[in-house]
Order: structure tokens, then C-alpha cells, then sequence
């Protein structure tokens, strides 16, 4: 892994598998709720609820400081801690955890490079033991709030043409074919994407196994797109978990600078009054021609 630009963000089933017992590194496993977890997990680990834990489902926000540092605290967590996140879904909800625990400032956050399925394809051991820790007193930093795109930031984006969008879900959601994965609740009045957004599949970035593609494949496969971060970038999905795996990969792997998750996403931009929707594939030949004539 250490062909990525940051490759310390990343560890290895082996190097998981090397720590379960070090007092130092806390895995956690996150997903949308615990069934997964309930079922087998790797020994050690504590489990995360995105819906319950991660989520603000008031506010519709990521959670407050001092909710944050509750959560640390009661599951052990120091501000020396090495986290390692995992979970289903090649890490989508794991990524949402480390983009958060990236704004509120912990030093030492790191992904299961392949995540739940990367282990289980592996045979590798699994408990349903549930591991208790000793409460800290966890202290995060104000939030950092550069590493997050608020609707005014995506409107300037699409209005002076100053950031690259990538857009992550499913070329059927980005044409407008649907409006969300089957059976997921979350939705939008209107399907398409915001004008302007290039469509970059979060699952192109992964191998069959789960785990990320090369660091040469992974630049390919943007730069194919025109995303090579000379620019801003804003990535966005549905409703942000996608679209922070792909912050993940452009951020620390591929090493581009500015680049911002918008988790307001397709279900807050779909649902806008009069904001301006695209529909159908965008042709990059077309555009060029058009931006010639």
C-alpha cells in the first residue's frame, strides 16, 4: 500500500489481524445499524450505528462535539488512540466515520483496506463477544469544517465553474433512470445530477475482494473523467456515505488537496425548489465542442 499518497491511512487484513490485542489501536465497525456486528465480528472491535450514533437524525447533520466525544469516551477512545474502521459495503459508512472523526480532529484514524468482506473472504476469525473498555475523557477539536461542502459552496461550484463535481451513485441514479438504490429509503423528488457533475462510480475505485485499486489504476480512472486535481473538488452521492468513500480515495490515496464532501447530496439538491438539474449521460466530446463553439 505504500504506492498511495498517504498509505499510513490505510491497514491490512494481516496488520489487523497483528493488533487485535494491543491496547493502543481500537477497531470499530460501522455500518448503517448492528446486524452485521450481531452476526460476527472481528475480535476486539465495538460497533458504530451510522443511523443511531454517527447521525444527527434531528438536524440532519453529523453529530454535535460534545455528542462526538461521548461516543469516544464511553467506547474507550483517547485522543493517542490508533482507530481502525471497518465495515460492510466496502467501507462506505466506515469512510463516513473517518471523514467525521477527521472534522472533529483525531490524529490517528485509519481504514481496513477491504473492510468486513476483505476478512470474511479470508476465513479469517470472528467473535460475538462483546468487548467493554474503561470510560476516557475524550476532548475533540472545534470542527474543521474545510473538509465538508454546504449547499452554497456546491451552488458557487456549478455557478462560476471554480470546483470539479464527481458525482458517485450508480449511472442509473445519475441519469435519473431512479431515484435511489433498491429498497433504500432515502429519496428525491427529481432524478438526474447537479449540471455540470461527472459520473464516477465509487465501486470503480475497489477491487472484487474490497479492497482499493492500485494508486496508478485509481489516477486513470479520474483523470479519464477530467478530475485530476489541478481544481477544487466536491464529491457527492445520495446521502454523503458514498460520496465520503470517494473522498477517501481522492483525498488521502490519490493525494489531491481540495477536495470536499458534499453530504447533503442528491436528496437535498433533488429536493431544492428551482435548483437546475442535468438528466441523461454528458457526453465529453459534446461538451468540448460546445465549450470550442
Amino acid at each position: 500500500m505504500s504506492q498511495y499518497a498517504d498509505p499510513q491511512v490505510l491497514v491490512s487484513t494481516e496488520w489487523a489481524e497483528e493488533h487485535l490485542n494491543d491496547p493502543t489501536v481500537r477497531l470499530v465497525e460501522v455500518d448503517v445499524e448492528n446486524d452485521a456486528y450481531d452476526q460476527g465480528h472481528i475480535p476486539g472491535a465495538i460497533a458504530w450505528s451510522w443511523q443511531r450514533e454517527l447521525s444527527d437524525q434531528v438536524l440532519r447533520d453529523v453529530i454535535p462535539r460534545d455528542k462526538f466525544e461521548q461516543l469516544l469516551s464511553q467506547t474507550g477512545i483517547a485522543r493517542d488512540t490508533t482507530v481502525v474502521l471497518y465495515g460492510d459495503n466496502n467501507n462506505w459508512f466506515a469512510a463516513w466515520a473517518f471523514w467525521q472523526l477527521k472534522i472533529y480532529g483525531h490524529p490517528d484514524v485509519r481504514l481496513l483496506n477491504g473492510g468486513r468482506k476483505k476478512w470474511l473472504l479470508e476465513g479469517r476469525e470472528l467473535t460475538h463477544d462483546v468487548p467493554v473498555f474503561a470510560f476516557t475523557e475524550y476532548r475533540a477539536q472545534e470542527p474543521d469544517y474545510s473538509l465538508r461542502a454546504f449547499l452554497p459552496d456546491v451552488q458557487k461550484a456549478v455557478r462560476d465553474k471554480y470546483a470539479a463535481l464527481v458525482d458517485v451513485r450508480s449511472p442509473q441514479e445519475f441519469t435519473g433512470e431512479i431515484l435511489a438504490p433498491p429498497g433504500l429509503p432515502e429519496t428525491a423528488q427529481r432524478g438526474g445530477h447537479i449540471p455540470g457533475a461527472r459520473s464516477i462510480p465509487w465501486g470503480k475505485a475497489a477491487n472484487e475482494d474490497g479492497s482499493f485499486k492500485s494508486f496508478e489504476e485509481l489516477k486513470e480512472l479520474y483523470a479519464n473523467e477530467g478530475i485530476e486535481g489541478n481544481k477544487p473538488i466536491i464529491t457527492y452521492c445520495r446521502i454523503g456515505e458514498r460520496s465520503s468513500y470517494s473522498w477517501f480515495v481522492l483525498k488521502y490515496l490519490l493525494g489531491y488537496r481540495n477536495v470536499t464532501n458534499y453530504d447533503g447530496s442528491w436528496t437535498e439538491w433533488g429536493n431544492l425548489v428551482a435548483a437546475p438539474i442535468e438528466r441523461g449521460i454528458a457526453s465529453p466530446l459534446r461538451e468540448a465542442v460546445a465549450h470550442a463553439g
